[in-house]
């Protein structure tokens, strides 16, 4: 468990089998209710954006998955990393067109906001960057998803890091509002740039 700066929560021990698949199924009965009010979107606002990394890694955002009108109590960023096994060439490309369907999993968790999928890094590595409201909350759902990622990929590399009271749209505004939560030069979730699609090229 991170306990080297207050408030942040990081790579605590993952949840149980049993509680991964207990919270699990509630999220997939949550989603259908979600979806039957039409409240997921996916907004293209920020797909093409490149976010740049302390560790020399970049990242281009390929899709956004949004519950819509929610307003933010509690604000908290949620960073996930993830190396897939067997996945090679193509096959990000056939990871990216599947993932979709993995919606469900996550958007009926109580407190999550939004999540910016990123495409895999120079080091194969996968990232995720959430909106939550509250720490906790996304604490319970990043020790849960441990065990669903840890099905498909090298469990060594699955990390997360939640950081309270952080709005990600004024992050990527101004990443510098990260920086203040790391305690060293080039941990893989301080995010350094944010370069709009809009800018590249």
């Amino acid at each position: 468990m991170d306990t080297e700066s207050p408030g942040r929560l990081a790579d605590r021990p993952p949840a149980s089998v049993r509680s991964t698949s207990a919270a699990v199924a509630r999220s997939v009965g949550r989603t259908v209710a979600i979806v039957l009010r039409h409240a997921i979107v996916m907004p293209r606002d920020h797909v093409g954006d490149v976010l740049r990394f302390a560790d020399g890694t970049q990242g281009v955002v390929y899709r956004e998955t949004r519950t819509g009108g929610a307003e933010l109590n509690d604000p908290a960023l949620l960073l996930v990393c993830f190396r897939l096994r067997w996945v090679r060439g193509v096959g990000h490309r056939a990871f990216r067109i599947e993932s979709l369907f993995n919606t469900p999993l996550f958007v009926g968790f109580p407190g999550f906001r939004s999540k910016l999928w990123l495409t895999n890094d120079e080091n194969q590595l996968y990232r995720g960057v959430y909106q939550w409201d509250g720490a906790e909350p996304a604490d319970f759902y990043a020790r849960r998803l441990w065990r669903i990622l840890a099905l498909v990929s090298s469990r060594s590399t699955i990390r997360y890091v939640v950081l309270p009271g952080l709005r990600r749209d004024d992050v990527l505004k101004n990443p510098a509002l990260l920086a203040r939560s790391a305690d060293d030069q080039s941990p893989w979730w301080l995010i350094i740039d944010a370069l709009p699609h809009t800018m590249i090229n």
